[in-house]
């Protein structure tokens, strides 16, 4: 992946540690933790591992560490259950909803054609079997984690119930995707949910934990380095969105799109084939956005693929 490497953080519990979020659990990410747990973890135990949310790169090694130190799980449910599912879902060839999507979002022929001959990504193929059994942080709510006292918040939009942590002892706040100081995460619709509005989810998410957000905060992020200046930071990710919603309806009311069309509108660079997926996803998230807000309709279609229009 271009983006490639996750941030982890290791809390001291005195006789062990708890571990926000893993890595993809693949045979180096496995090596690498070994040599932490050896040296610079002094060879305590894991005693709780912490998911900010269900992607694979933040929980791929929740079920290793379950499983090798008897370590437990904290998530919020939503994020537990998806992970769970979608760790359990083996697909060797794309649904026929995945291909419809494609489809309906404007993917070019024969990269589509490509892509249903060949065997997507499955969870499993990055993230343990996570064993049942969890214990659920829920918004709000206030935990006790490497000597600190720590406020949950729940954010949207990136993932359903991403969990951002809150110091009441001190100035961190440990942000995983949702808290990023260079680059913005991705927000996007897949074929199980192809109606969805994860752009609304996270810019209603970002102007809430604007509200709490303040220059003191010292955010640890899931890529990147930490940063100050939260309340700018989420001021800049709401901009980011609004002008590329913006962007797309002047250029819609010009001609009508498909989805695909809009990412010279939306990145502003070219998109190779490693990265269509997630750029696809995206783009049909800002389409959903100004779809909901009734700003731009179907007009018409081409080979299948949805025309939008302002």
């Amino acid at each position: 992946m271009a983006l490639d490497h996750v941030n982890v953080y290791a809390l001291d519990e005195g006789d062990g540690w708890t571990i926000v979020d893993t890595g993809f659990d693949t045979g180096r990410t496995r090596k690498i933790w070994q040599s932490l747990l050896e040296d610079t973890l002094a060879g305590r135990p894991i005693l709780r591992i912490i998911g900010t949310h269900h992607h694979p790169d933040h929980i791929g090694l929740a079920g290793w560490f379950m499983q090798e130190h008897g370590a437990q799980l904290m998530m919020s449910r939503t994020a537990w259950l998806t992970a769970r599912m979608l760790q359990l879902d083996r697909q060797e060839s794309p649904t026929p909803q995945a291909i419809a999507f494609w489809r309906h979002a404007g993917m070019p022929v024969e990269l589509r054609e490509k892509r249903t001959a060949e065997r997507p990504f499955n969870f499993a193929d990055m993230v343990h079997p996570l064993p049942p059994g969890f214990i659920r942080l829920v918004a709000g709510q206030e935990i006790h984690v490497g000597g600190r006292r720590w406020r949950v918040e729940m954010a949207h939009g990136h993932a359903p119930c991403h969990a951002i942590f809150w110091s009441l002892d001190d100035d961190l706040v440990i942000g995983g995707d949702q808290l990023l100081a260079s680059i913005s995460p991705n927000l996007g619709v897949h074929p199980t949910e192809p109606d969805a509005d994860p752009v609304g989810e996270w810019l209603e998410s970002c102007h809430r934990l604007l509200e709490l957000a303040e220059d003191r905060h010292l955010v640890l992020p899931g890529h990147k380095l930490p940063f100050t200046g939260l309340p700018e930071r989420l001021r800049q990710l709401i901009d980011n969105h609004h002008g590329a919603l913006q962007r797309m309806e002047i250029a819609l009311r010009k001609s009508p799109r498909t989805a695909v069309e809009c990412f010279d509108i939306l990145f502003k660079r070219r998109i190779g084939e490693s990265e269509f997926g997630l750029a696809l996803a995206e783009a049909v998230a800002h389409v959903n956005h100004l779809r909901g807000k009734d700003v731009i309709h179907a007009v018409g279609e081409r080979d299948g693929a949805a025309l939008w229009g302002a």
